[in-house]
């Protein structure tokens, strides 16, 4: 049931983002078989839309909670769910932007935007791939959220589906290093989330990041096609902890820089 449940957020995110899929095919025909580390999705801290109404079909299906993270400067809240006995199951990372910390014109906005959102699929499974709820795009509501959270502004025009997906780079078998996949993507003409470093994290804290800057999609508003940050792909090394399992956790310090892989300034 998981599964089918994953392959529902992997659909849209392959077929709709051209340069998630050109990354996948790159490491399929080197021979490489691709494991995700993590699944990643994103939502308000809104009654009707928090972390745990995406997390239901996840904890339904056995995942628990297993790590509390907060980002002060981008106002965001997160949790992260994995299964506990199945370890070929995909981490599940979900952030919230924390409303009561923005202006009353920018929470009114956003309050318009839940209230469109049927109930019937907030209950469902399928809310957690259901895309955008809130009908007609606006270019003009768009920029007034960007003005305040990026962040706001993407879960607008790309609603409820996965922000990236995740390659074990443990799991490869012909890259030594992150630096080393870093490398092979620039070959191939992507750009990095450079900020502050293309790697985030450390051995010394079991566990190394990296991500492409996310792709550019075409998307209807009501005021005319516009092209604006869609998903992009990550890439995490985690490292033995002293009782030799793999760290399974999130660094916060890490994550605040790589949620930046689609703010519209970084193209």
């Amino acid at each position: 049931m998981i599964q089918q449940t994953i392959d529902q957020l992997w659909e849209p995110y392959i077929n709709q983002n051209p340069h998630a899929r050109k990354v996948y095919n790159l490491f399929l025909n080197r021979g490489e078989e691709i494991v995700n580390d993590h699944i990643a999705l994103r939502t308000f801290a809104h009654s009707r839309t928090q972390i745990d109404k995406l997390a239901a079909v996840f904890v339904k299906n056995g995942y628990i909670e297993n790590g509390k993270y907060h980002f002060a400067e981008k106002k965001l809240n997160a949790l992260h769910y994995e299964h506990p006995h199945d370890k070929n199951l995909p981490k599940i990372f979900i952030s919230q932007l924390e409303l009561d910390e923005f202006s009353p014109e920018f929470r009114n906005e956003i309050d318009q935007i839940v209230a469109q959102i049927d109930e019937q699929i907030i209950q469902s499974d399928d809310f957690v791939y259901s895309g955008v709820q809130w009908g007609e795009l606006s270019f003009k509501t768009y920029n007034l959220l960007r003005k305040e959270s990026e962040y706001a502004a993407w879960l607008y025009a790309n609603g409820f589906v996965a922000n990236h997906f995740t390659v074990s780079v443990n799991h490869l078998k012909t890259f030594t290093n992150l630096q080393a996949v870093n490398e092979f993507l620039k070959q191939n003409g992507f750009s990095m989330n450079a900020n502050p470093n293309e790697i985030k994290g450390s051995p010394e804290l079991f566990l190394e990041q990296s991500s492409i800057k996310s792709g550019l999609i075409r998307v209807d508003f009501i005021e005319g096609s516009q092209e604006i940050p869609s998903c992009y792909y990550e890439f995490a090394l985690r490292y033995p902890l002293a009782n030799g399992n793999l760290f399974n956790g999130f660094i916060a310090e890490s994550a605040d820089k790589i949620f930046e892989s689609t703010d519209f300034y970084s193209k």
